[in-house]
């Protein structure tokens, strides 16, 4: 994939997850995408306090990510 459909696919991906983190009050914005693996995001609203944001993290929005752009080997928040 070329950085441009990396980017593309990301964000499709924060698109599909969108709903679940609005219906808490939250949301999630990209940030940048590093070396075509690396993808640094922002959990904005009630996302950025809550206490189980390293879960949706990992379980809700990597995994997301990863299901759109398989070589993608990590995904962080950033403040």
């Amino acid at each position: 994939m070329t950085a441009e459909e990396i980017n593309e696919n990301i964000l499709k991906a924060l698109e599909e997850i969108r709903p679940f983190l609005n219906s808490d009050g939250g949301d999630i914005q990209l940030v940048s995408v590093e070396d075509g693996k690396h993808v640094k995001v922002r959990l904005e609203g009630a996302c950025n306090s809550c206490s189980v944001s390293h879960m949706t993290l990992k379980a809700g929005v990597e995994t997301t990510i990863k299901k759109y752009v398989p070589q993608i080997e990590t995904v962080v928040n950033v403040a």
